[in-house]
């Protein structure tokens, strides 16, 4: 488990769920908006991997996104519609996001690549646990659902050259250690959730 800062995770957090709160929701405000303990536990989870240096810059790209007017958050899920409403992305949101660079976006696929495969080898070791994750790849998107792939993209879209880059180097220093960033990610969840661990998880979950 990681030791960085707990006191600056949970700002991260609340700051991001401060632009969750401001997010416009199409069909009015969704249920998920009024859930501040599985919104906290869920971001929480994955920001408690990331390295102090990363956290400090992810939290330097809200507070520079509130300066010019701009919510992270937002743009999180409108780039997340490119693959669950294509027609509607193109028309009404593309046009309003900040345009990313053939090589980013190269880079990025790169970084989704490695997390899709973790994600998936978690499954394979955790399949109860597993099985209540997201959909894993974009192939499999709907409408109403998303996976763990489109949403990864989205999020990624989001971040400064900076953040995208600390996040690249913390992804490559797990994929060199034979870490899985989807399993660190879980065993915080799980812990949050008052879990001794994944193992006691898997063994109270359903089958």
């Amino acid at each position: 488990m990681s030791g960085v800062s707990g006191e600056l995770a949970d700002a991260v957090v609340a700051h991001e769920w401060a632009q969750f709160q401001r997010t416009q929701n199409e069909g009015g405000r969704a249920s998920c908006q009024d859930d501040w303990r599985t919104f906290r536990e869920m971001r929480l989870a994955q920001v408690l991997t990331w390295p102090e240096a990363l956290q400090r810059s992810y939290a330097d790209d809200l507070d520079d996104a509130d300066a010019v007017g701009r919510n992270l958050v937002t743009e999180k899920y409108a780039r997340m519609m490119a693959s669950t409403s294509p027609a509607r992305y193109a028309r009404d949101l593309a046009p309003h996001l900040p345009v990313l660079s053939e090589a980013r976006r190269a880079t990025q696929e790169a970084v989704i690549a490695v997390q899709v495969r973790w994600a998936a080898e978690f499954r394979e070791r955790y399949p109860l646990l597993g099985a209540g994750m997201r959909l894993l790849r974009t192939s499999q998107d709907t409408r109403t659902d998303t996976s763990f792939e489109t949403y990864l993209r989205g999020e990624l879209g989001t971040y400064s050259a900076r953040t995208f880059a600390l996040y690249r180097a913390m992804v490559d220093g797990e994929r060199a250690s034979g870490g899985n960033l989807t399993e660190r990610t879980v065993e915080w969840t799980v812990r949050l959730a008052g879990f001794d661990g994944l193992a006691d998880a898997e063994a109270a979950q359903p089958a």
